[in-house]
């Protein structure tokens, strides 16, 4: 067996950044950036207001001073005009600034009579103008590899981009394997289960950048199995969920084989999620995870997340870990590093009570994976341990 940090260096071996392709803005919250996105213009493109008041010469700014309103500006309706010594224009927030005016007095220092205001005593400090290009200027670059997230996509409308260039989302192919499974919405047999686990990883994928597509389930036996993958045909990344034992009906990793595929690794030093194995097939990578659903899934989290930033041009890393305060004493660990179902709040983490592999409910309750090395020792509460946040 190897250990996690080979697992995923042999992974990393397998895949590469698959290029990029051009979106629409309105399409590219959740893509990665490819290229380098660079303003068009300056924002604000003009001197505006920061405030509703008027718009005024700093040399006639003093207290008692009155000045003749000589016209109006408001967004999108600049003044036509400039302001000269004695003079003002009402003026709305992100209007342009007139020529002439360099401060803007907000309207609650102002007294009005017709076309005539009076400064009052005590003004608010100014200017209260952005100036042009205070937000950035054209020519300005968001550097590329970069998750784009939805303030990302304000920033980019405002650099007055319609489309950007992104990586190429990864096309991964799902593959349940086991005469035991039947879709969602299905009867099963007495003997039967439900394909959970190709609904959680599909999931999982996407939520990470990836199209997945799910493929019918491969049922033990060859002509099955070879036709499910031929059906993943043009994937850049075929993943089989269960079969990937050396028991008498596991037989994926012997068709895979038959087919080609150049096997990089087989079973891992971890629990959940010992039986994984990894190779290519073809121009695609390939994943055998293990058929429980939580030691799916925990792969899931643990390998194909950043497989997939990878693919995305994020570059080959684990995914982050955190630290947290342990709320109750643990006995020591065995000789595979744990991924424990555990739940994190206020800066503390407590594993759950039951760490059974097929228990979904576990799962779903928890929102991290507490991580165990292996032959840790006991440790006490109160201690930092490293987690996986989910």
């Amino acid at each position: 067996m190897i250990t996690v940090e080979e697992a995923l260096a042999h992974l990393f071996s397998l895949v590469r950044p698959l290029g990029s392709e051009i979106v629409p803005l309105s399409a590219a919250v959740g893509r990665v950036l490819a290229k380098d996105a660079i303003a068009r213009r300056d924002q604000p493109p003009f001197a505006a207001s920061a405030m509703d008041g008027y718009a005024v010469r700093q040399s006639d700014v003093a207290t008692g001073a009155t000045l003749q309103v000589i016209g109006e500006a408001a967004a999108g309706h600049g003044f036509d005009g400039s302001v000269a010594a004695g003079q003002t224009v009402r003026i709305f927030t992100g209007a342009p600034v007139p020529d002439g005016a360099d401060r803007v007095i907000i309207q609650e220092d102002v007294t009005r009579a017709g076309d005539q205001i009076t400064l009052g005593e005590n003004l608010s400090k100014g200017p209260h103008i952005r100036p042009a290009g205070a937000d950035f200027e054209s020519g300005d670059h968001i550097e590329a590899p970069r998750l784009l997230t939805p303030s990302d996509i304000a920033l980019l409308a405002s650099m007055n981009l319609a489309e950007i260039t992104v990586a190429r989302q990864p096309n991964v192919a799902l593959i349940s394997t086991g005469d035991e499974l039947v879709m969602p919405g299905e009867d099963p047999g007495p003997d039967q289960i439900i394909a959970s686990n190709t609904f959680g990883l599909k999931a999982l994928l996407e939520q990470h950048g990836a199209r997945a597509r799910i493929l019918p389930i491969a049922r033990d036996n060859r002509p099955s199995l070879e036709a499910a993958f031929a059906l993943a045909e043009g994937a850049d990344l075929v993943i089989t969920i269960g079969g990937a034992s050396v028991g008498d009906h596991d037989l994926v990793g012997q068709v895979a084989a038959d087919l080609g595929v150049e096997q990089a690794f087989y079973k891992v030093r971890m629990r959940p999620g010992k039986p994984l194995m990894a190779g290519r097939m073809g121009a695609a990578a390939m994943v055998g995870l293990p058929g429980n659903p939580v030691s799916a899934m925990v792969c899931g989290h643990v390998f194909l997340r950043p497989m997939l930033r990878a693919m995305l041009g994020l570059g080959p890393a684990a995914v982050p870990r955190h630290t947290a305060r342990l709320a109750v004493d643990l006995g020591e660990n065995g000789p595979r590093e744990h991924y424990m179902r555990a739940d994190v709040q206020d800066g503390t983490i407590r594993p759950e009570n039951s760490q059974d592999s097929a228990l979904l409910t576990v799962l779903a309750h928890a929102n991290a994976l507490m991580i165990r090395p292996p032959d840790d020792g006991p440790r006490k509460a109160g201690e930092q341990i490293d987690y996986i946040a989910l």
